[in-house]
């Protein structure tokens, strides 16, 4: 079975979606497009792109996005580092056969750091019933941001700008932005997204709402990349542990 590289980079789910994000991998999927289709034949088939990889459309999507609003993040304060670069290499677990096409997508996308908005605003409108989605997106980017030891202000202009396209509440925004302030314990309270003065039943509420929303399984189930479970996981671990805090402080059992 194909993984999303290969329907990111070898297929036509990109031209599905269309929009900016379409344009920018039709930019550099044709040699791959031919390649699969050789391949194809050689196994006896008709040279036909295989249907099922249309399925793959809102991944797609959603990878290209990534790669996209992170290249010109990493942009944005000036410099493109090595170390950044890693950091993107983790979010995505790129195999190395696909390491040049998407070195490719990332190096047009980092020329400059605006043009983000057009990008942001499309997987806004694609994802728009999925608001956990693009949490997660957002998460990834956060990830890339802190990958040098800090969010620089420059990118945390840039990520408040890019989380008030994808229609994310404060809120929503805090409650990322807690879990990569580069502090030794997060503030707990802001990880789950809660006032200090709600219940301790209040706050149970919100955190089994959090696992269930943020669960990879799910997530994955609605178009989120199974390479992207590692960022899912860590999102799950920060909740997890601001919740046991929590109850440690407020000696709920």
């Amino acid at each position: 079975m194909m993984g999303i590289w290969g329907k990111v980079i070898g297929s036509f789910a990109g031209f599905a979606v269309g929009g900016p994000l379409g344009a920018l991998l039709g930019a550099v999927a044709g040699h791959a497009v031919d390649r699969i289709r050789v391949e194809q034949t050689a196994l006896g088939g008709n040279g036909d792109l295989p249907p099922q990889l249309a399925d793959g459309a809102r991944q797609a999507a959603f990878t290209v996005a990534v790669i996209v609003l992170g290249a010109k993040m990493a942009k944005v304060d000036g410099t493109v580092n090595r170390v950044e670069i890693e950091a993107f290499k983790q979010v995505f677990q790129v195999p190395p056969e696909e390491m040049r096409n998407v070195g490719r997508i990332f190096d047009m996308a980092k020329r400059d750091a605006g043009g983000f908005e057009p990008y942001a605003r499309q997987v806004a409108s694609l994802f728009r019933d999925e608001p956990t989605l693009l949490e997660e997106l957002l998460a990834g980017l956060f990830h890339i941001a802190q990958a040098d030891g800090a969010v620089k202000p420059a990118e945390l202009a840039y990520l408040r700008k890019v989380a008030d396209i994808f229609g994310l509440d404060k809120r929503a925004f805090e409650r990322v932005h807690a879990m990569f302030a580069g502090r030794a314990e997060p503030d707990a309270y802001d990880v789950l997204g809660v006032n200090r003065a709600a219940t301790s039943d209040e706050i149970k509420a919100v955190y089994r709402r959090l696992i269930r929303e943020n669960h990879p399984d799910t997530l994955v189930a609605k178009g989120m990349p199974q390479e992207f479970v590692d960022v899912a996981n860590q999102r799950m671990a920060a909740i997890n542990a601001a919740y046991d805090r929590i109850r440690e402080e407020r000696r709920v059992p």
